[in-house]
Order: structure tokens, then C-alpha cells, then sequence
């Protein structure tokens, strides 16, 4: 089976969720299927093609790029049988060349424009456009995956012309074997902690979904013994950048032990840090899946997160971790839930640890990507089988 894989992020260039579920995915697929991967980006390796806008588009509106992208990108993907999307950056390439090649397109929700608005603050009027894709691709995807349960849910209501037979969950996955516990301390040396005191952790971009800023007024109340990690870059806009950057600052001066990365650490890094965290921390306040909670659940870490989205299929409330109701209306009782949670694990140890081992037994049982792949497959196998 000949099979297009269409994406923004493809390693080396991964900064979210979404490129690090390709990553994996496309891994495994090659094992199933004859792979192409079409990405962002310059230069072609084995199986993969590289994509950019034209260099007259430099300087405009991120949405406009992003179609030219995706128009190079449906022009390559003559004598695929299938192609799948991800993400709008790469849907409306899907769609085109569904049209163009009568070729079946699956398409991979990681997240819904209709329910991230503040992306018009990042994308302004291409934010329209960005929901125009979206809306086209997946009202006629011939398949779409949602990422939890709770996602399809979101996707039926975002999308109510769309057929929900053709919705599927497959949920995301975790690597076990290069997410495990990692008992170096060569990253936390490097960052510069205290081995003697605990650390809260958080790894994730500044944006608006991610709810740092709820996380730092949190903080203010956190156990004074513990430190704080934020791995935290890649603002969508300078005025979030502004903002955190003021956080962080009003923080640092009621408590020590503020330690902020803002670049992107190579792997073994993050997962030293996941590995050696009292606690990690996902304050999402709108989340499909979360990735990173299945990351630091497999390398034995208690998490304390937000009740949204897909999370609560991830982390087992009371036994791997820790959920927090989250309500838009009420931010301050979300910011004290945080401070208790936190606190409530930071303060028990022994408990922390039973959570970690259990966090992990529930990664490697339920979320291997070999499972993802095999279940993806065979959905390509059960649309093809329509043409």
C-alpha cells in the first residue's frame, strides 16, 4: 500500500504534540506500508519530501504560507494510494489531492480551530482561513481520527454535518523503551538544581491552550521547598512572550528555586528531567490528548493535570496522577485545585512513587505506537477496500 504521510512537523524540526505523534507513526507505518512523508521545510532524505512556500510569500500572513505549502505538497503525491493529514497546516493539502488523484483521504485531529480562538491573536485574519481548511478537510475526509474519546465528542459538535461513522478514535501513543526512567543527573547539573530538593515540572510551548500562566500564579502558593522547572518556549506571539516573561518575574521575587529553559532540549535531556520530577504538571486548558502526560507517565512520574479534553483517558485520577476541574469562568478556583494537587503529592512520597510505577505499568500497557500503527493500518486497508 502506497501511502502519503502530510505534516508540518517531521523531525529534526518537532516542537508539539503532533510532530512527535507523526514521528512514531510514520516509524511504525514503514514497517506496515510503502511510506512517503511530505513535510515543512528543505532538502528531500529516504522517503521523505521537504516542502516551503515560495520565497515572494516571505513576510505574509502564516495561513497564505501555509496553502502554498500545501499546494506543493498535493502536486507530489501522484501514485499514492491513500494520503492521511495532520493538523490544518497540512489538511487542505489532503483534501487537494484527494480531489486531484481520487485518492481516499484520512485526516488526524490533533486539535479544533473552532475551539482555540485565541489563534487569532498569532494569526489574525488567517485565522478565518485556518478554520475555512479545517471545515473543508474534515467534512470530507473520507476518515478522521480523533485522539481520545473526548475529542471525537468535540469534533461531532464543532462539525455536526459530519457523519460520525466516519470518526474514529485512535488514541495517541508513547515509545516505553525511549521514554523509561533515567537515573543520570547530567541535565539537572547542567540546569543547575538543587539534588536536594524536590522539583515540580512543566514541559510545553507558551500558548494560550497550554495554561502557563495559570500554572505560575499557582506557584506562588507551591510547597517553598520545591522548585520549579518551566521548559517552556516557542511563544505564538510576543505579547504572550511578553506576558510569561512577566510571570515568571512577579514569581521570582516571592520564591527561589525558579529555574525557566526557553529553548528546546534535545530529548535525553527532557526525559532526565521527567525522569528525576516530584511532579509533573499539565495545566492545559484545552487538551485532545496530551502527549506529554503519556511521556512522563512512562518515565515513572506522577502528574497533576487539568480535567480536560483527552487527559482524563490518560491519567487515572487517584492512581496515576492527579485531575483538576477546569472552568473558564472560575480561573482562581482552577489556580488553588493546582496549588493543592501539587502540594498534596509533593507532601506524600511514597504515594508519589506508587502513582509513577502505576503511570508507567498504564504506558507501556496501553499506548504502545506499535498498537497506534496496526489500528491506523487497518483502517487505510478497510477504506481502500471501498474504492
Amino acid at each position: 500500500m502506497k501511502v502519503g504521510l502530510l505534516t508540518r512537523e517531521y523531525p529534526p524540526d518537532v516542537y508539539g504534540g503532533a510532530g512527535v505523534h507523526v514521528e512514531f507513526l510514520a516509524r511504525e507505518l514503514r514497517t506496515l506500508a510503502d511510506l512517503e512523508v511530505h513535510c515543512w521545510g528543505e532538502g528531500e532524505a529516504e522517503g521523505v519530501l521537504r516542502h516551503r512556500a515560495p520565497s515572494r510569500l516571505d513576510g505574509a500572513n502564516d495561513a497564505l504560507r501555509t496553502f502554498a505549502v500545501d499546494i506543493a505538497m498535493a502536486a507530489e503525491l501522484g501514485g499514492r494510494e491513500l494520503v492521511h493529514s495532520h493538523t490544518w497546516y497540512a489538511n487542505l493539502a489532503g483534501h487537494l489531492a484527494k480531489l486531484l488523484h481520487s485518492v481516499p483521504h484520512v485526516m488526524t485531529a490533533h486539535s479544533l480551530e473552532p475551539l482555540r480562538p485565541w489563534k487569532a491573536e498569532q494569526l489574525g485574519g488567517g485565522y478565518a482561513l485556518s478554520s475555512w481548511a479545517e471545515r473543508t478537510a474534515i467534512e470530507s475526509a473520507d476518515a478522521v481520527v480523533a485522539v481520545s474519546r473526548g475529542m471525537r465528542d468535540d469534533i461531532l459538535a464543532c462539525y455536526p454535518a459530519l457523519d460520525a461513522d466516519r470518526v474514529h478514535v485512535i488514541h495517541n501513543g508513547i515509545d516505553t523503551r525511549l521514554y523509561r526512567p533515567d537515573h543520570e543527573t547530567a541535565a539537572l547539573r547542567r540546569i543547575g538544581l538543587d539534588p536536594d530538593r524536590p522539583f515540580v515540572l512543566f514541559v510545553g510551548r507558551i500558548t494560550r491552550q497550554k495554561g502557563v500562566p495559570h500554572l505560575l500564579r499557582a506557584a506562588r502558593s507551591f510547597d517553598p521547598d520545591a522548585q520549579l522547572v518551566l521548559c517552556a518556549g516557542a511563544p505564538d506571539t510576543p505579547e504572550i512572550g511578553a506576558e510569561f516573561r512577566e510571570l515568571v518575574d512577579e514569581l521570582e521575587r516571592v520564591r527561589d528555586g525558579v529555574h525557566w529553559i526557553p529553548e528546546m532540549l534535545p530529548r535525553p535531556q527532557v526525559i532526565q528531567l521527567l525522569s528525576h520530577a516530584a511532579v509533573f504538571v499539565c495545566p492545559s486548558v484545552y487538551e485532545p490528548l496530551g502527549i506529554v502526560n503519556l511521556e512522563a507517565m512512562a518515565c515513572g512520574t506522577p502528574v497533576v493535570a487539568s480535567s480536560v479534553g483527552g487527559i482524563p483517558e490518560v491519567v487515572d485520577d487517584g492512581r496515576t496522577g492527579l485531575l483538576v476541574p477546569y472552568e473558564a469562568r472560575h480561573p482562581e478556583d482552577f489556580e488553588s485545585g493546582l496549588t493543592q494537587a501539587v502540594n498534596r503529592v509533593l507532601d506524600d512520597p511514597a504515594e508519589a512513587a506508587r502513582m509513577g510505577a502505576a503511570g508507567r505499568q498504564r504506558a507501556v500497557r496501553e499506548f504502545g505506537w506499535d498498537q497506534v500503527a496496526r489500528r491506523t493500518y487497518e483502517l487505510y486497508e478497510d477504506l481502500l477496500k471501498q474504492v
